[in-house]
């Protein structure tokens, strides 16, 4: 049975537990050897549930909460999604150096032409009062002496369920930058053995940014979209560092005129 931690009998064993080790700290210098190295054999077994219970609360109850998937959503929103890489910790955190083709986690690739390992993209944990995500994605590039870098999102395919013309597919984004650095957000849908794409630049003097990609007057087959995805492109990227403090993508019907 599991003893409540703010419980009267949960503070008494606390108490004689906390008692009993600091005892033991404080009279190491004098211990007997025999009794000394089993104490040190006990708190090495001890150390590592410590460990992990202290850094799993600290994850949780860190604000914002561990899964988090709130964020404003047009009207007439069908579909929305905050990709796993701003909700939820990954196992491997980071890439450094980023390789191309690279990826960071499952729904997130990495592409530059920089000969040297100069591009480094890491998980990092939001703290701040104003963030919604739990977590955010840092792109530091140093010296860059290639001609393009860019991460790809792949989209679930739930997004082309009912995919229409009609459609707007909106990317909201909140970035810091160390350096001003102009960001490029395209769309991509595979529909048969062609590709849609929608270009649109993301503003480079605001933190919230928005990019609403409007498929009124693409080429798009509605019958056979298969998946789609979506480039952001850094101008110029070198001796900065981006942070995507969050990343959310939403499917909505235009306003009929």
């Amino acid at each position: 049975m599991a003893i409540n931690p703010d419980g009267m009998i949960g503070r008494l064993l606390h108490r004689r537990a906390l008692a009993r080790w600091t005892d033991a700290a404080r009279n190491a210098q004098d211990a007997e050897l025999a009794a000394l190295r089993a104490q040190r054999q006990q708190a090495r077994q001890l150390r590592t549930p410590l460990q992990e219970l202290t850094y799993v609360a600290d994850t949780r109850l860190a604000l914002p909460r561990i899964g988090s998937n709130t964020f404003a959503r047009p009207a007439g929103t069908d579909w929305a999604w905050r990709p796993q890489l701003w909700r939820g910790a990954l196992p491997d955190r980071g890439l450094a150096p980023a390789r191309s083709k690279d990826k960071l986690g499952h729904d997130l690739t990495v592409f530059h032409d920089c000969p040297m390992g100069e591009v480094a993209v890491r998980q990092v944990r939001n703290t701040r009062d104003d963030d919604l995500a739990p977590f955010a994605i840092s792109v530091e590039v140093f010296s860059f002496a290639g001609s393009f870098l860019s991460l790809a999102l792949d989209v679930p395919k739930g997004v082309c369920d009912g995919l229409r013309k009609r459609h707007l597919i909106r990317l909201a984004a909140t970035l810091d930058r160390e350096a001003p650095v102009k960001v490029f957000a395209r769309l991509n849908v595979k529909h048969g053995p062609n590709t849609e794409q929608v270009l649109e630049t993301l503003p480079d003097d605001q933190v919230e940014t928005l990019a609403e990609f409007d498929l009124a007057h693409s080429q798009l087959n509605e019958k056979r979209v298969e998946r789609m995805w979506i480039d952001l492109m850094f101008e110029n990227p070198q001796m900065n560092r981006i942070t995507l403090r969050d990343l959310n993508i939403c499917r909505y019907p235009r306003a009929e005129m």
